[in-house]
């Protein structure tokens, strides 16, 4: 992995349309690699827990970690403890749940505990919404609520007028909720946290502190993390099609992993 010198990133564009972009540049030794879990590392299944983690990856990610002296990060959805069941025997610096708890790299914790009473409310109105209609599934992480409908993607209209309501109720008891959208989930999430204020804890402390910090991700969630490493002078990556503000794209997760692995290969050659 070679010192390279780097085309000075423009700035992020509006996400009104497919841009046609270019891929990333190889990644150096100073780099301090950001990378979202499902879409960009692992292949999206129907639910999450169908998702399966090849060989190849998972050889792929310790060596990474160690060509760059532990600065790379895993920025996921998922929680911790869910991530770290797809890698085991790997321990990562990571942050889960869109931000909301996060795992240093000298393995401290941080959690954003939400409202105790409005999260429970929430928690059982979603629990009966989903138990109404096949093919839904609601995943409770704790500290945000994500309603899966890739099963049933004809109730995605309704999935988002229903958990709309839900949010505006909340918000009149206990202000601070909001919705995210994904590719066939829709969360309910605290408001004040996400993808992009990760990498930036992640990059006040070593040994992210001062490297160039890069980021790759699929998602919508992701646009937040872009936001963050485009203002820092770094490099955003885009996993797949759609609008964004990502500086650069990268087909599939086989891309992703084609990328890392000629950006290691450069190391020893």
């Amino acid at each position: 992995m070679t010192r390279t010198a780097r085309a000075r990133p423009t700035a992020p564009k509006r996400a009104t349309r497919a841009r046609r972009l270019s891929p990333p540049p190889p990644l150096s030794r100073d780099c301090a690699v950001f990378l979202d879990v499902d879409g960009t590392l692992l292949h999206l299944a129907l639910t999450p827990h169908r998702v399966r983690v090849d060989g190849d990856v998972a050889a792929l990610l310790p060596m990474l970690l160690g060509a760059m002296e532990g600065a790379v990060a895993l920025i996921t959805g998922r929680q911790i403890k869910d991530a770290d069941g797809l890698f085991p025997g790997a321990v990562f610096p990571m942050a889960g749940q869109h931000g909301y708890e996060r795992r240093t790299a000298d393995g401290s914790w941080h959690v954003h505990v939400p409202h105790a009473a409005e999260f429970a409310r929430l928690r059982d109105g979603l629990t009966r919404l989903t138990a109404r209609h096949k093919g839904l599934l609601l995943e409770n992480k704790g500290v945000t609520l994500a309603v899966h409908y890739r099963r049933a993607p004809q109730l995605g209209s309704y999935i988002h007028q229903a958990l709309r309501a839900e949010v505006a109720l909340a918000n009149r008891g206990h202000p601070g909720w909001r919705l995210q959208p994904g590719k066939g989930v829709l969360e309910v999430k605290p408001d004040g946290r996400n993808k992009g204020t990760a990498i930036l804890e992640f990059m006040a402390e070593p040994p992210f502190r001062g490297r160039f910090p890069v980021f790759a991700g699929d998602d919508l969630t992701d646009e937040f993390g872009f936001d963050v490493v485009s203002r820092l002078g770094g490099w955003s990556v885009k996993v797949g099609e759609g609008a964004t503000r990502a500086q650069f794209r990268l087909a599939d997760v086989n891309a992703v992993r084609q990328w890392i692995a000629a950006s290691l290969y450069a190391d020893v050659t």
